[in-house]
């Protein structure tokens, strides 16, 4: 088991790339006093996996001697429990103007020193936590998703990159649109099996109505299509930091075409290895 430190220059974002590995599942502490972190450590390995993602946020408000947090790390290494640091700067211009937007007191700001004298007094305090850190990261004009896709690439593996969860969809036009929809597809130039004998009374879930929108022309190809593009889009919207994707299929009354081409594309991606689930919204509602 291996505990991310956060650690770097205040107002840097430190608390901000927290936020970031709590969404990737990451348990987060604030702050912890650096005495405390051996204790924190075996409790975690004492629940045997529970607590596998564990992010500690340390910083020079909570660091006496640099040296007792690399004790701190020995006496971790020495139960079990590894550590990698994930260090947080920015220039000084970029903290200055932080700090005078959020009129946040830096943490080293006493004894008459301004805010430009504290920050570099902070920097080589924090020197040898830097020479020892296993990923940089420079915040001055970095966007939360670039700093997310940073994370992403760092602390999560190939298979997780597949933990976006995609939720698909089935819905009717004339019962409105799905509000939670990040991505709709509109089935309607498809030949309406509401219309043919024997299919009217029956749904998307039913073999003979699935054999009949899979035996059209027009249905295959855009299948094979829509498989294309989602296969393509899920690794870029996982980059931008989404964990979540609702694709929602529509035809008319949401009954029978959406239905067929929303469980078939269900199918699909979870042979690809999302996880995924499908609902159908209107089935059930009267088709007239």
């Amino acid at each position: 088991m291996d505990i991310v430190i956060i650690s770097g220059l205040s107002g840097a974002g430190k608390s901000r790339a927290a936020k970031v590995l709590e969404d990737m599942d990451f348990y987060c502490v604030d702050n912890m006093p650096v005495s405390m972190m051996p204790k924190f450590a075996e409790l975690c390995l004492a629940t045997h996996g529970r607590y596998e993602r564990v992010a500690l946020v340390t910083d020079v408000r909570a660091l006496e001697d640099i040296g007792d947090l690399f004790k701190t790390f020995e006496e971790m290494q020495e139960i079990g429990c590894g550590h990698k640091i994930l260090f947080i700067e920015a220039d000084v211009d970029t903290i200055v103007r932080r700090y005078k937007e959020t009129r946040h007191r830096h943490p080293l700001d006493t004894a008459g020193l301004s805010i430009e004298q504290a920050i570099k007094k902070e920097m080589e305090m924090l020197a040898p936590v830097r020479a020892r850190a296993d990923e940089i990261i420079d915040t001055t004009g970095l966007t939360l998703n670039k700093l997310q896709r940073r994370l992403f690439k760092k602390f999560m593996d190939e298979q997780e990159h597949k933990a976006l969860s995609v939720n698909i969809k089935s819905f009717g036009f004339k019962h409105g649109l799905p509000i939670e929809a990040d991505l709709i597809f509109d089935v309607r130039f498809m030949p309406n099996p509401f219309y043919i004998d024997g299919l009217k009374d029956l749904n998307g879930l039913d073999d003979l109505v699935k054999d009949y929108v899979f035996s059209l022309q027009q249905s295959n190809e855009f299948f094979s299509r829509l498989c294309d593009m989602l296969e393509f889009l899920l690794p870029y919207y996982i980059e931008e930091g989404k964990r979540y994707l609702v694709v929602c299929i529509g035809c008319t009354g949401g009954k029978h075409r959406s239905p067929a081409i929303a469980h078939a594309l269900s199918e699909y991606l979870s042979e690809l290895g999302y996880p995924v689930d499908c609902i159908d919204r209107d089935i059930e509602k009267e088709n007239v």
